[in-house]
């Protein structure tokens, strides 16, 4: 079977697999859409560095905006003129790259930023 990359989704059908998949992701202008803060520009040029390496991978490029403390990421396919299973894909991809937190789980591996130390602790999480 294969997808349709330029079928583009009903406002309501964005709505319902945001609210099933990506949460913190919403739908405004045509777009899809997450903010995500961070603790400094150094975590906010971190986003930004992250973002842009899955997205020329992925070969489908979101707009960006940025200030010290948080990035904005919004997606839409501009040849199909809305919201298609690439951006779903990409921002899918994006938050579980942006959002990981390797020392969620006790007996993690890999301990993660010190959140408790501005001087490390780079991105807020939800």
């Amino acid at each position: 079977m294969t997808v349709d990359r330029k079928h583009t989704f009903s406002p309501e059908e964005i709505e319902a697999r945001l609210k099933a998949d990506l949460p913190h992701w919403r739908l405004e202008d045509g777009w899809i859409r997450r903010t995500y803060k961070t603790n400094s520009w150094k975590g906010t040029l971190m986003v930004i560095n992250a973002v842009g390496h899955l997205a020329e991978a992925a070969w489908h490029h979101p707009d960006l905006t940025a200030s010290y403390a948080w990035v904005e990421v919004r997606l839409m396919s501009h040849d199909a003129k809305g919201i298609t299973v690439r951006d779903f894909a990409l921002a899918q991809k994006i938050e579980e790259v942006v959002m990981w937190q390797p020392g969620a789980a006790p007996d993690a591996p890999l301990e993660g930023t010190p959140q408790h130390d501005l001087r490390f602790s780079y991105l807020k999480y939800d």
